[in-house]
């Protein structure tokens, strides 16, 4: 588990699109020394398992994706040298800073518009059909691992609004118009669904 809060803006070192796999390996200031294989990070809001450390002075870290990931995220877009917010993952004593987030990506949030709001950022973006669901006013959403509050929502659109330390402090300052970003949309409204949806299952005799 993920709290949305990110850690560090680190970059992608290189990265290697095989026939069944995706091999990714990240760079990062955050000090990696008690990291061990296995160990969770999301990145840009995905959750992924260390699997090797490419170098001695343990500064580079890899992960290994499935297609599934590569073809629901991001990732299949990045190329070396961009930047990724990091959050490794939750540990029992941290702080509950932003909300509870899995890791896993439902889909990918286009930007269709932004604007300055005296030192902020108003952004809109639109999700995927199936999704809009999902997205409630003044409830909570993750963007490119961000924990951020929805200020608007109309059909499939919703905004956001950026204050300036999280522009300053994650990749979110380099958005433009246009751009794709992973979209994890609040677990509760999942399982709320799911519920309603065995209880009228029940109630109609198609409970199996």
């Amino acid at each position: 588990m993920f709290t949305g809060i990110i850690q560090d803006i680190g970059a992608v070192h290189a990265l290697e699109k095989q026939a069944q796999q995706s091999l990714l390996v990240f760079s990062t200031a955050l000090d990696m020394r008690a990291w061990q294989l296995g160990d969770s990070v999301a990145v840009d809001g995905c959750c992924l398992t260390i699997t090797a450390f490419p170098d001695d002075k343990k500064s580079l870290w890899a992960a290994t994706l499935s297609p599934e990931t590569w073809a629901l995220t991001r990732f299949s877009r990045l190329i070396a040298g961009d930047l990724v917010n990091l959050e490794p993952a939750l540990r029992v004593g941290d702080a509950l800073g932003g909300h509870m987030v899995s890791g896993h990506i439902d889909g990918l949030a286009t930007l269709v518009a932004l604007q300055d709001v005296g030192e902020h950022k108003q952004i809109d973006f639109e999700v995927p059909q199936g999704l809009q669901q999902y997205v409630v006013k003044k409830g909570s959403i993750t963007l490119n691992g961000v924990s951020l509050t929805v200020n608007t929502v109309e059909n499939r659109l919703f905004s956001v609004n950026l204050i300036p330390h999280t522009l300053e402090h994650t990749n979110l300052h380099l958005l433009q118009l246009g751009d794709v970003l992973n979209l994890e949309t609040d677990l509760l409204g999942r399982y709320v669904e799911r519920m309603l949806d065995c209880k009228n299952e029940e109630q109609t005799g198609k409970f199996i």
